[in-house]
């Protein structure tokens, strides 16, 4: 058994669902899972969804929107529209409309599960529906079904033994099975999610539970890069990495495989592939266990909107371990990601993502024992495997603010 991940982008209109069956076609539909994400930006749209109906504002024309998007992808991909997905899809957003109308939850997180993880359930309708009209016969799956959690909303953690139990004994694994990403359910059966971009997660776990033989993500780019072509102009393939590169590549901040994902995968030694589905023949990204970096080349990541904060104490006494820990206690307190520290005898420096909008009430309580400056808007740079070259090009037209250097990677704090 050997587990695909197709994400929203793979399969944003009809063109990419052809192409979808244009990939099986060169690696084979025999014995493979096919975890699928909600087709274009539709998890975007069914957010605001979930933003109009919390706030009692109409949510119809949002949720139209939502519904011609599919209406004219299957429109195209099946053109007698008496065709079965045209039933299946209908069913689908009724259920939604109906949990809409009927709901009696005001909880932001549960309402979210709730509604956007149709969109999932929706694209692996269109996508299954679309192979077997083509005479690629599929077996669709709710994946809800098999992977079950606890009842943390939008960041549930899997129970690993009941979820194993399951899979192993529903899912035939000769067969090509669709199922979805991001999605799974808790002990009562309502929907939970995985965490943002958890279709990579999804597809680790379902890997682990059937001990497969690799997990592939078929992507818009030739695999893991030594950089975001989006924020740098010269980037290179990573032909081959080990898991432990990959964590720290993705700790620091790069997106192309999701945290989560390379630590089932790791414990279980399957190896990850990442790989072009535009030119699905290349062979992409190999990740797996002792591959040193080939080639060898510094990785750039950056993160941008960052926060710089410098604390001192007030009467110039040593930032010990009792300050340090009182100043962790408030980042939890705050949901601050910490991506960078430096401190002295007498100052603490730190970087971290105000992703959840509270850094001034964080300020207000640093304040009461702290001398405190901070600098929002900076980005954070960080070099895998940097050399003198790579630094220079990096701090070239930059002002930076921060510097820390370990053995393999350096980081940079600047304002561009």
């Amino acid at each position: 058994m050997k587990v695909f991940k197709f994400g929203g982008a793979s399969v944003k209109d009809a063109e990419g669902v052809r192409n979808l069956l244009k990939v099986l076609e060169v690696t084979g539909t025999a014995e493979k899972l096919i975890v699928i994400s909600a087709m274009g930006k539709t998890t975007n749209a069914l957010e605001f969804v979930v933003q109009e109906y919390l706030q009692n504002s109409r949510v119809s024309n949002t949720l139209e929107q939502v519904k011609t998007y599919h209406l004219e992808i299957m429109q195209e991909l099946f053109p007698d529209t008496r065709a079965q997905v045209f039933t299946k899809i209908h069913r689908l957003f009724t259920e939604l409309e109906n949990f809409l109308e009927h709901n009696k939850s005001i909880q932001y997180d549960f309402v979210y599960d709730q509604v956007v993880s149709f969109g999932e359930l929706i694209s692996t309708t269109i996508v299954s529906e679309y192979l077997n009209s083509q005479q690629i016969k599929s077996t669709w799956l709710d994946v809800r079904k098999f992977i079950k959690t606890d009842s943390t909303n939008r960041e549930a953690q899997v129970n690993w033994r009941l979820t194993q139990d399951l899979v192993l004994s529903h899912i035939d694994t000769s067969k090509l099975n669709i199922t979805q990403g991001f999605i799974a359910s808790d002990a009562n059966n309502f929907t939970t999610t995985l965490g943002r971009e958890g279709s990579d997660y999804s597809a680790a776990i379902l890997a682990y539970c059937l001990n497969a033989e690799s997990v592939t993500i078929w992507k818009d780019v030739p695999g893991v890069l030594n950089a975001d072509p989006r924020h740098f102009t010269e980037t290179h393939l990573l032909n081959q990495i080990s898991y432990e590169e990959a964590i720290e590549l993705a700790f620091y901040g790069a997106s192309v495989i999701h945290p989560k994902t390379l630590q089932p995968l790791q414990r279980k030694e399957i190896p990850l592939y990442v790989r072009s589905f535009i030119n699905p023949a290349e062979e992409g990204t190999a990740v797996s266990k002792g591959r040193t970096i080939f080639p060898e080349v510094p990785c750039f990541i950056v993160k941008k909107n960052q926060v710089l904060i410098s604390l001192s104490s007030l009467d110039f006494s040593f930032m010990v371990e009792e300050n340090i820990s009182e100043i962790f206690r408030l980042f939890h307190k705050y949901q601050m990601k910490v991506d960078l520290i430096q401190n002295s005898a007498i100052s603490f420096k730190v970087c971290v993502d105000n992703k959840f909008n509270q850094l001034e009430k964080l300020i207000q309580h640093l304040k009461a024992r702290f001398k405190v400056d901070y600098k929002t808007g900076v980005s954070l740079y960080t070099i895998r495997h940097f050399n003198a070259e790579a630094i220079a090009s990096l701090e070239k037209d930059k002002t930076v603010l921060l510097k820390q250097l370990t053995q393999n990677t350096v980081q940079l704090v600047a304002e561009d």
